[in-house]
């Protein structure tokens, strides 16, 4: 499985682009989250990810930051159905507010006959807390984080070999979620700034992490590899020797500080 990281950045980051990622496995991708706008084609075409390659999109809250994207892409793939250029269908897993938000756009900003694809070429799966699809040829489990700013989903990816993925959306991991966490391969989980930066970024006013928080929770989990991101952008020329540096006393496994366009490899049967 490949794992390519889009975008590294917070909501009003700019300098890189906001947080979202895709998973290749199988002769599949599965995009989660798209970003705040049509910087999501830039960023698939760097990474070498062809739109029509996109069938299976899952997100994980109706935040600008990471559902705006979608809607360029909506506009783009049902663009391409109409001209005969996308085969298939695409399925957006979500929950139900943001099931609701993106018919609305659709319906409201595309044409009609883009709008008529609802439902058809064009499919919303609903998705509960505690449910299951499946995304690259893999079973996913989704788990509400209980935020108290929207309504958000994180998910664990089964790899096989008793090997799993964790991504916990742009909060930090719930209580409730540590069991379904506890032990995974690799944990996707963000941390807003350093935890030295605190006073200067307010992160727990945002309800987010900071790099420390991000390691310990990770070490007491037993993750194996933790990628760290949604992070504010101040000090993304040096930010992957300042984050390493501050979370290392902290996590023990594979600590990873990526850059927009970062690619990493998973474990998979």
């Amino acid at each position: 499985m490949k794992l390519t990281i889009l975008g590294t950045g917070n909501a009003i980051a700019t300098a890189c682009y906001n947080t979202c990622f895709a998973l290749e496995d199988h002769g599949q991708v599965l995009l989660v989250d798209a970003g705040g706008g049509n910087g999501i084609l830039t960023r698939l075409k760097k990474a070498g990810i062809a739109i029509d390659e996109i069938h299976e999109i899952f997100v994980t809250h109706k935040h600008i930051d990471h559902l705006f994207g979608v809607v360029w892409l909506i506009r783009v793939i049902t663009s391409d159905m109409l001209k005969g250029s996308y085969e298939g269908e695409l399925t957006i897993y979500c929950h139900d507010e943001v099931a609701a938000l993106l018919a609305y756009l659709t319906t409201h900003l595309l044409t009609k006959k883009q709008a008529a694809l609802l439902g058809t070429r064009l499919k919303l799966a609903v998705l509960e807390d505690g449910g299951t699809f499946a995304g690259a040829g893999h079973s996913i489990r989704v788990f509400d984080i209980h935020s108290t700013k929207a309504k958000q989903f994180g998910f664990i990816l089964d790899l096989g070999g008793g090997r799993r993925l964790a991504c916990c959306g742009d909060e930090p991991c719930p209580k409730s979620a540590e069991p379904l966490v506890a032990g995974s391969t690799w944990l996707l989980h963000e941390a807003f700034c350093r935890y030295s930066d605190r006073e200067r970024f307010k992160p727990y006013e945002k309800h987010h992490s900071t790099v420390k928080d991000a390691c310990e929770l990770a070490e007491r989990l037993g993750v194996e590899n933790l990628i760290l991101y949604h992070t504010e952008d101040q000090h993304l020329s040096d930010r992957k020797v300042l984050y390493t540096k501050e979370g290392r006393p902290y996590f023990s496994g594979r600590l990873e500080v990526p850059d927009d366009g970062a690619v990493y490899y998973l474990f998979s049967d």
